[in-house]
């Protein structure tokens, strides 16, 4: 009998000590700690939304609203157009062949998504014949000039060509 019941123990215990564990999580819905963060964070926006709308009323509502929706569409921009970034960075600071290299990229993805953790880019090109094929040289090329686009503690970029096929691959 009283193995039985330090089993069952056991089991209300970590039973228990799972459900304290997802209350504490973040969620909202529990009753500790995060709780009271969650209202905190809550207020502490709520205070700052009264300020700036104080403020626009005071400056005319028009010029804040306008403020407000530039950064949203300019953000729009930025994500959509990571290659266009890319190609734009080593136009200004690459050197002529890292130049005529990036002029093959046509899509980079994950590129705006950084935990330093681990990072891994992925950019695609039109060159076409796979690691045999006339892309592997610029692909060392375009994996440099990425680096020095982006900087990572543990970040991987790989350049594919036109198939999907992968061309090289390198740190940044």
């Amino acid at each position: 009998m009283g193995m039985k019941t330090k089993v069952a123990l056991g089991a209300v215990v970590g039973i228990a000590v799972i459900g304290a564990m997802s209350a504490n999580s973040g969620d909202g819905d529990g009753d500790g700690k995060s709780g009271s963060r969650t209202s905190a964070s809550a207020g502490e926006n709520a205070d700052g939304g009264a300020k700036a709308d104080g403020a626009a009323e005071k400056d005319g509502a028009k010029p804040d609203g306008a403020s407000d929706a530039k950064p949203a569409e300019d953000k729009a921009v930025e994500k959509a157009s990571q290659a266009e970034q890319f190609k734009a960075f080593v136009g200004k600071n690459g050197s002529p062949n890292e130049k005529d290299a990036v002029s093959h990229v046509t899509k980079v993805q994950g590129a705006d998504e950084q935990n330093d953790i681990l990072d891994a880019a992925d950019v695609y090109t039109d060159f076409t014949g796979g690691i045999m094929g006339e892309g592997t040289g610029p692909a060392k090329l375009i994996a440099s000039a990425f680096a020095d686009w982006k900087d990572s503690e543990n970040g991987l970029v790989t350049i594919y060509d036109a198939d999907g096929e992968l061309l090289g691959n390198g740190q940044f």
